[in-house]
């Protein structure tokens, strides 16, 4: 489920608001010195699947201090207690207010709408203390219509807005092999984000302006829920008919019906290396979020009175998918598994 801005109600604090598990947002356990050089000080928000890999890249592949938040202490006890890092670089802010008083540069990497607006505009959120000149970048997946409030409200209080929504999954934020699709004001803007964003990804793209990231983001990822459902139905096919799935699949990454979801991320245990398929689906890109996802660009799609036959479908499917057992949580490919027990 994702909530219009219309019907959005603030609720303070955002610490409580931002009380999730998985992709969850900030967090206060790790304590370590003060950062005070904020020029060189970026702000993360949001350690979950996708986010701690991206900080973690940020550390790897630059100088740079970071002040983050996270309420869950899984998430603060995975990120703190790694030893691949120079940690004395990392330190925690109080509130989302302070992690904007200290930050120069302010990236938030947060599940859904609501989220990402109550981080920004709760009474402690990121705008009560982001300094005017601030470049704030959001990397959240979110409405369109949310993106394009932010945006308005970062603005009025003197930040720089992007929007810059990521492709590549958990795999990609790990191997730093990111797409990010970057909507901003003017090229000027997008080169000196560019700068900080391709150390956590491979191509920085950019799509033109503000909301215009989350919009291909949104199509991209409308695209991908329709062919993995596809490469589902493929392979239990094919597997059904007695084919062994390995050659199946071999077949169909060297032919037309080739995809990432068929190729990177087959749905078929045991057939693509990597693949959540092979690790009972855990990791990767929730159920959920596909679904989520999913209803972002059916809301879109209805905004501009565009048909979407097959991506409403394949909407009903993930739906389906979620109320199965304890798929919602399991990766999106789990779907494969819904299909086998119909």
């Amino acid at each position: 489920m994702y909530f219009a801005a219309k019907n959005f109600k603030a609720i303070a604090p955002a610490a409580r608001l931002l009380n999730l598990k998985g992709d969850s947002v900030f967090f206060r356990g790790f304590s370590s010195s003060r950062v005070s050089n904020t020029g060189n000080v970026v702000g993360f928000a949001g350690l979950g699947n996708m986010g701690r890999h991206m900080a973690n890249n940020l550390l790897k592949k630059s100088d740079k201090s970071l002040v983050v938040y996270d309420i869950n202490p899984e998430a603060t006890t995975r990120f703190s207690t790694q030893k691949d890092f120079d940690m004395s670089r990392v330190s925690v802010a109080g509130s989302l207010g302070e992690l904007a008083e200290r930050s120069s540069i302010i990236i938030t990497m947060l599940p859904e709408s609501a989220h990402a607006k109550s981080a920004f505009m709760s009474p402690d959120g990121i705008l009560s203390g982001m300094k005017k000149g601030t470049m704030c970048i959001d990397s959240s997946t979110i409405d369109t219509s949310v993106s394009a409030e932010l945006s308005n409200a970062i603005i009025e209080n003197g930040g720089i807005p992007l929007d810059a929504p990521v492709s590549g999954g958990v795999m990609g934020a790990e191997a730093a092999t990111l797409t990010f699709m970057v909507g901003s004001r003017n090229e000027e803007e997008f080169l000196k984000a560019k700068e900080i964003l391709q150390l956590m990804g491979k191509n920085v793209i950019h799509c033109g302006g503000l909301g215009n990231g989350q919009t291909v983001k949104i199509c991209n990822n409308m695209l991908l829920g329709c062919t993995m459902i596809a490469a589902a139905e493929a392979m239990n096919l094919g597997v059904k008919l007695g084919v062994d799935p390995k050659l199946l699949a071999s077949v169909i990454n060297t032919s037309s019906g080739r995809s990432w979801s068929s190729e990177i991320s087959n749905p078929h245990p045991n057939v693509s290396p990597n693949a959540p398929s092979n690790r009972n689906y855990d990791g990767g890109f929730g159920t959920k979020l596909m679904l989520k996802d999913m209803e972002l660009s059916l809301n879109a799609a209805k905004s501009t009175n565009s048909p979407v036959f097959l991506s409403g479908l394949s909407a009903q499917i993930y739906r389906h998918t979620c109320n199965k057992d304890d798929l919602a949580n399991k990766d999106f490919s789990s779907v494969y598994k819904w299909l086998t027990n119909k």
